[in-house]
């Protein structure tokens, strides 16, 4: 944890904090926006596989938002990191990335990492090499959904990232 990190607290969300992540997610301009009711929901029912990030006065500032794979229950899908404007550049997205994967490692035997990063979005592309690199893993690359199988217009291929086994 470096010194812009220290007065941070890294945790679980929870359903009252819902509002707010999709407001930073809002505010990111390059997430997909979901409704405001699913981020209340993931709150609700995926906070164990998620993190929240905190200020110094509890507020949130960022958040991972991920799940369990059903197919494949040792494998956590990441499906969307995001920071507050005022607290990016200072490592937030990594060092929630790097406790929700030891958090579910400890409770769930979580041993993969996957998320989806489109074409051109090098600080998720960035934020995830570096993660394979400082948990010594592989990290596999493919198209899981090419542009034509989105059925509300343009939108460009979403890449599956593929990381594991972790080792640290």
């Amino acid at each position: 944890m470096t010194a812009a990190q220290a007065d941070l607290q890294i945790d679980r969300p929870t359903v009252a904090d819902g509002a707010v992540l999709w407001r930073i997610a809002r505010d990111s301009k390059v997430l997909d926006l979901n409704s405001s009711y699913s981020y209340l929901l993931w709150c609700r029912d995926f906070a164990a596989t998620s993190a929240v990030a905190r200020d110094e006065r509890g507020e949130p500032i960022g958040f991972v938002s991920g799940y369990l794979r059903p197919d494949s229950p040792r494998t956590l899908l990441v499906w969307q990191v995001a920071v507050d404007a005022s607290y990016r550049g200072r490592g937030l997205a990594a060092a929630m990335l790097d406790g929700l994967a030891a958090r579910t490692a400890e409770e769930h035997a979580v041993d993969t990492v996957e998320t989806t990063i489109a074409p051109g979005n090098t600080a998720s592309e960035r934020l995830f090499t570096a993660f394979a690199e400082r948990h010594g893993a592989l990290l596999e690359r493919e198209v899981l959904f090419d542009a034509g199988q989105f059925p509300d217009g343009p939108h460009d291929p979403e890449v599956l990232y593929r990381i594991g086994p972790l080792t640290r």
